[in-house]
């Protein structure tokens, strides 16, 4: 009941598929998706093993709520040791494909070894097999699914691929599926095409069941209710995207512009959700085509965009003058203020490349800056470069980096690298904005300091959607805090980490969490399935999920010293807005989080903290 109560093992190198009865006990303490997935992660490999090493595995989860009627139910999460990061990665996408993995009647997928030739793993419900892809091997994820489904013959085939950047080793290449929903951090990609696996086809229609029909459909309907009456999830989201925050922290005075040399971005407006808006004065019509929704989304918070056909970057590039996935706040900022770039066509084209070539926006726009910055010192040229001028706010060089970098070509393979290794190769290690490796979202720590915290102790490296206190220090959700206090922010940080994990279990979008809080989730996971969960089980559970990914990394041989920040955040005070002369006071708050976490000073959960969690 809510658990399909399968699993689907590929041994990539023997090239053998088998169906296996999930672990229920391992189900009832992590619930599923992010959670059941790191489980299995966890028990199956060495936490020291070569990302791309055939060693590594690589898992495709769902939750209990993945596939019903439960709004935003059609999440899934890809688990493994991440290529960008040495870390536990856990990637989580919506659009359609969890769904049809769960309709066709399995929890989760794990991946074995290495293929000998390109391969991609064909699913109809119940039945699976291997298939040859070398006719896909050095084609983008948009030509791998089109290709797909007429081999098939069915236009409803869920497909997830990686394009030319996961099969040459960009070092956060991810996993693309509906051609433009994205498990999109840490490298998951990468790990993908290190296996010759090139994608996951699925048609699935046997339903999903659940514990209480009744129960569950009073609980999602009342849910949802909460989503439709909340300004955020409401009004602001589907009319206005993501990008509805780009101008609110702009003003904040939390915006990273030009590397996180700067707060605030004075081509914002140029790139905002209201921008997105305007009619061109070239053909009359907008940026933004139509707003998207996933699998049983009622937020609907997808961006449909179109590049003005006259513009440099597509005028003699005709197939990419149609409708598709447009930008979101975290890309826009990443290719647009960190960049310097405000040329909202350049940005949409470039977020176009990073779909069909299955590449994270943030970090390559973040990586891009770091380059723009050793340009701007003198530490890389236009010899390094190919010619290149990487100027900030050059979008000619935006544009061009993102062709290269998605193909692994010319000093694209360079950027490619990410942010951490580029600027160590270049001798400046200090100019990557990123931690354990992942670059940083679109927050200033130092305008926002609860996210200074969330970014140095995030068990996947630098994220916003592990622990988005944003939601408090900003928005006032669920309370109002003061973005500049550090007093509290350790619980608030913990408290979000937690709450955030069992979503992700859940298998539901972490945007619900706007509007619902545990005590809308519970009644729908206790519906769905088997084991009585309150609140406060789906809080320990939470609790169990982020020190299960601490225990990893730990094993792995990431330490407390992996848990800062880059000194440019500690060090450099902001210029300008309410955080002029602030830096980001990570030290007054990290020995606050370890003690409430039930850790030792030194970052280590003490046995005492293991046992109650069952560890």
């Amino acid at each position: 009941m809510g658990w399909a109560g399968k699993i689907l093992r590929v041994n990539l190198t023997a090239g053998t598929v088998k169906s296996e009865p999930l672990n229920k006990e391992w189900a009832q303490k992590y619930l599923g998706s992010r959670g059941l997935g790191t489980k299995y992660l966890c028990e199956e490999i060495d936490p020291k093993v070569d990302p791309l090493s055939p060693d590594n595995k690589l898992i495709f989860a769902t939750g209990p709520l993945t596939g019903t009627m439960a709004s935003t139910g059609g999440r899934y999460t890809v688990i493994t040791k991440g290529a960008l990061t040495n870390a536990i990665a856990c990637s989580n996408s919506g659009g359609f494909f969890g769904n049809e993995l769960k309709n066709a009647g399995w929890d989760m997928i794990i991946f074995e070894g290495r293929s000998a030739t390109p391969v991609y793993l064909y699913v109809e419900n119940g039945e699976a097999k291997l298939l040859p892809a070398d006719d896909l091997w050095g084609t983008s994820v948009w030509h791998t699914e089109e290709t797909i489904k007429a081999k098939h013959q069915d236009p409803q085939i869920r497909v997830s691929s990686i394009g030319v950047s996961g099969e040459k080793g960009v070092k956060y290449a991810c996993i693309v599926n509906d051609l433009h929903r994205a498990a999109g951090r840490s490298g998951v990609g990468t790990v993908m095409g290190s296996k010759n696996l090139k994608a996951v086809a699925v048609r699935g229609t046997l339903g999903v069941k659940i514990k209480d029909f009744d129960a569950f459909f009073k609980a999602t309907e009342a849910a949802k209710a909460v989503l439709a009456g909340n300004a955020v999830t409401g009004q602001g989201l589907p009319a206005y995207g993501t990008q509805v925050l780009m101008n609110v922290i702009n003003e904040s005075g939390a915006m990273p512009t030009r590397n996180h040399r700067d707060i605030q971005f004075e081509g914002a407006h140029k790139i905002s959700a209201e921008a997105m808006a305007v009619p061109r004065a070239s053909d009359g019509k907008p940026n933004l085509s139509r707003n998207g929704a996933c699998f049983g989304c009622t937020i609907a918070c997808g961006r449909i965009s179109t590049v003005d056909k006259t513009h440099f970057s597509v005028k003699d590039k005709p197939q990419y003058w149609g409708a598709s996935g447009g930008l979101e706040y975290e890309a826009a900022w990443a290719l647009g203020s960190n960049t310097g770039v405000d040329d909202l066509d350049a940005l949409t084209y470039a977020n176009f490349i990073c779909n069909e070539q299955g590449m994270d926006p943030i970090s390559f726009g973040a990586t891009v800056s770091a380059a723009m910055e050793l340009y701007e010192i003198g530490a890389i040229t236009t010899e390094h470069t190919g010619g290149l001028e990487l100027r900030f706010g050059s979008a000619e060089a935006l544009v061009k980096l993102a062709e290269l970098t998605g193909k692994g070509e010319g000093f694209g393979a360079e950027i490619g690298l990410g942010s951490k290794r580029l600027t160590e190769k270049y001798g400046h290690p200090d100019l990557s904005m990123s931690v354990k490796g992942q670059e940083f979202p679109a927050y200033d720590s130092r305008g926002i300091q609860g996210m200074g915290l969330t970014y140095a102790t995030s068990n996947r490296g630098a994220c916003h959607l592990r622990s988005y206190t944003v939601a408090s220090e900003i928005l006032g959700i669920p309370e109002k805090t003061d973005p500049l206090a550090t007093d509290g922010k350790a619980g608030l940080v913990k408290a979000f980490q937690d709450a955030t994990a069992a979503f992700d279990a859940a298998g539901i979008c972490i945007f619900t969490s706007f509007a619902w809080s545990l005590v809308d989730v519970a009644p729908q996971v206790d519906a769905a399935i088997d084991g009585g969960w309150s609140v406060e089980r789906l809080v320990e559970t939470g609790e169990r999920i982020w020190n299960l990914e601490r225990q990893f990394n730990l094993a792995a041989g990431l330490t407390a010293k992996d848990d800062t920040l880059p000194k440019r955040l500690l060090k450099e005070a902001a210029k300008t807005g309410p955080a002029t002369g602030r830096v980001n006071d990570l030290g007054k708050m990290l020995p606050e989080y370890y003690e409430l976490r039930g850790w030792t000073p030194d970052g280590v959960p003490t046995n005492e903290t293991l046992a109650r969690l069952a560890l």
